[in-house]
């Protein structure tokens, strides 16, 4: 089943969430059991409920940058936009930029009355550039003066709190969107579990906007993934695999989880510490090493998002459990509601 068409659903578009919830654990929560195919509608706030003692979870600590910077290109040629994708190193980072055609190699532009200063070094052949920049001080925290969260395409309404982008428990900045799944979670949630014998693990995964690129070919296993940083620590690998070889189950927290947790696990399903660059593209037939359930958000149709989750439950239990989703009214994508696959 390779057709791209066959992950298509009917998604009305006021289902698609524009603001996140007033309190993050409100949220409501389809849960698939995969092997029977049974659906039970409930609230993300009964998820500690679902565990037991000597599980654990895998969460993404990563922080999403306000990577949206808006300027001038100079000398006063006009508004443009510049995105931080990834950090290259010696100041200079991939970014997509806006408009396109005026910002050639050798432009100039400047954000925050010069306080930070682009120039456009390289134009790559997927049309980002390469953009070099001149400040002072530390750039997070330049950025964190001057830039926007750079949340995704199908949200209009802005955010007023940018910390509604962020979980609770984000630590390392570098993704360029939220690893969405993780914005259910409070302190209290976490606590529950914890006090339940549930164990946390963080591990890092910087999310790429290559989460959001469509699937363009018609056999999506011809589809090109983007690559993503993923760090696993020594302490995180060692309690994941001691679950794991006493016979709890391993849930991931979100599809970045899953992808890191998938990626650094070797053909014995051990998972090793590290990092590297991961273009992991896990779709139906792929054999799961570690992860034992998901919790995810609800995705977009023909994404290679829900073709993850389909890998976990079956193409037809989760297409049925996404028609009653959009029956029952639930919320869609970033800031919407969650699904929880074991």
């Amino acid at each position: 089943m390779s057709k791209t068409s066959d992950y298509y659903f009917d998604l009305p578009p006021e289902l698609i969430a524009q603001t996140p919830l007033e309190q993050r654990d409100a949220s409501r929560m389809l849960v698939l059991e995969r092997k029977s195919g049974t659906v039970k509608h409930c609230e993300f706030n009964n998820f500690p409920s679902f565990l037991q003692s000597g599980d654990c979870l895998v969460l993404n600590n990563s922080r999403v940058l306000p990577a949206r910077l808006l300027g001038e290109r100079l000398p006063g040629r006009g508004n443009c936009e510049v995105l931080l994708l990834a950090d290259k190193g010696e100041r200079v980072w991939e970014c997509l930029v806006k408009p396109g055609r005026r910002l050639r190699k050798g432009t100039r532009v400047s954000f925050g009355g010069n306080a930070l200063i682009g120039e456009i070094i390289e134009v790559l052949n997927n049309g980002n550039r390469l953009v070099r920049f001149e400040y002072e001080g530390i750039f997070l925290e330049v950025l964190e003066r001057l830039g926007e969260m750079p949340l995704p395409p199908y949200i209009r309404e802005r955010l007023e709190n940018g910390e509604r982008y962020q979980t609770v428990y984000s630590k390392h900045s570098g993704s360029a969107a939220a690893p969405t799944a993780g914005l259910h979670f409070t302190p209290e949630i976490l606590a529950a579990l914890t006090k339940k014998g549930v164990k946390l693990v963080y591990v890092t995964l910087h999310v790429g906007l290559g989460t959001f690129r469509p699937v363009r070919v018609d056999n999506f296993t011809s589809h090109q993934m983007h690559s993503e940083l993923c760090v696993i620590s020594e302490e995180a690998a060692a309690v994941i695999n001691d679950v794991k070889q006493k016979g709890g189950q391993v849930i991931c927290i979100g599809t970045t989880s899953c992808r890191t947790i998938e990626s650094m696990a070797d053909e014995h399903g051990v998972v090793l510490a590290g990092s590297k660059w991961t273009d992991i593209f896990i779709y139906p037939g792929y054999k799961f090493k570690v992860m034992g359930g998901l919790l995810t958000n609800f995705h977009l149709p023909e994404s290679t998002l829900i073709m993850l989750v389909s890998a976990l439950a079956g193409r037809k239990k989760v297409l049925e459990a996404y028609q009653q989703a959009v029956a029952e009214g639930y919320r869609f994508f970033s800031f919407g509601d969650c699904m929880y696959v074991f």
